[in-house]
């Protein structure tokens, strides 16, 4: 089995909560933890504790309660590359990377709570951690969903820039990617709904969100943060090229770096990922039944 932390800004959009939930249904993966994640002031002042809200509502939709450890990571960016924001999610990482064998720790979300790790303990970079985080924009050339910083990317600029500077491990799902995990309403109903409540929460949420979020007719949404999840399962279900680690500007755009080697994801195996999904959440179902 892997030891996994997942790190998720969980009530930010309506694709985490599938992550989270392939994770905790998938045996080869052991979720030592899950830590909530902020994101941003976008929309309100309470983003991590959000975030905690709605993984406390996934597990009581799993019958999970109190089984899986849950750790507050912080509710603010770092205020800065040299002070970190201590939090019960940052040491978590800490303490699990001290474990020995490796550890995987999935970010859907800023960086900011393994920055803030980095800076408490500098000595994780040299253990047995790789990171996979969803967020950046690809290197070929501009995203134009994102004119500014991608949105993990510019809820904390300077933890990532802590982070790929630091010499850890990291495997990049940049939002060119992460974008083309794409599913449709229909495929939804077809593939998990009405097999549990769980399952039918899944699908309301993302409806409910793209309805409130997006003013134009939309049938379909992006599972961005589920590469994470099967990149853990399935590593050799990933493309990777290494690159030489950047910098982040204000902007989001990338400047020259530490120049210390990362593995950035340039596609996913998107069937697996999405059948591996559904099959567990309907096995889920007929066990719960």
């Amino acid at each position: 089995m892997r030891r996994v932390i997942v790190n998720t800004d969980a009530k930010n959009e309506a694709d985490d909560q599938f992550a989270i939930v392939h994770a905790l249904l998938s045996p080869t993966l052991d979720v030592r933890g899950l830590i909530p994640a902020h994101f941003g002031r976008h929309r309100g002042d309470r983003s991590m504790a959000e975030s905690r809200e709605e993984i406390d509502l996934l597990l009581r939709l799993m019958d999970r309660t109190g089984k899986v450890p849950v750790a507050n990571g912080a509710a603010e960016p770092i205020p800065d590359e040299s002070t970190p924001r201590d939090s019960a999610g940052a040491r978590l990482i800490i303490e699990e990377s001290r474990e020995d064998g490796p550890l995987y720790v999935a970010f859907l979300g800023p960086l900011t709570d393994l920055a803030s790790a980095i800076l408490l303990d500098p000595a994780i970079v040299h253990r047995d951690v790789t990171v996979i985080w969803i967020g950046g924009v690809g290197y070929g050339g501009i995203d134009v969903a994102y004119p500014g910083p991608e949105f993990n990317l510019g809820n904390d600029i300077a933890a990532a820039n802590v982070v790929f500077g630091s010499g850890i491990t990291v495997w990049q799902v940049p939002s060119n990617v992460y974008s083309q995990v794409s599913v449709g309403y229909a495929e939804l109903e077809e593939k998990i709904g009405g097999t549990s409540e769980l399952a039918d929460y899944l699908i309301r949420q993302l409806v409910e969100w793209n309805a409130a979020y997006h003013p134009e007719p939309i049938e379909s949404r992006s599972l961005g943060d589920s590469p994470a999840i099967s990149l853990m399962l399935f590593p050799r279900g990933g493309q990777f090229r290494t690159v030489p680690a950047p910098r982040f500007g204000r902007e989001g755009h990338y400047l020259p770096g530490t120049g210390n080697p990362i593995r950035v994801v340039e596609t996913v195996d998107v069937r697996f990922l999405l059948e591996d999904m559904f099959a567990k959440i309907r096995r889920f179902g007929r066990d719960k039944a």
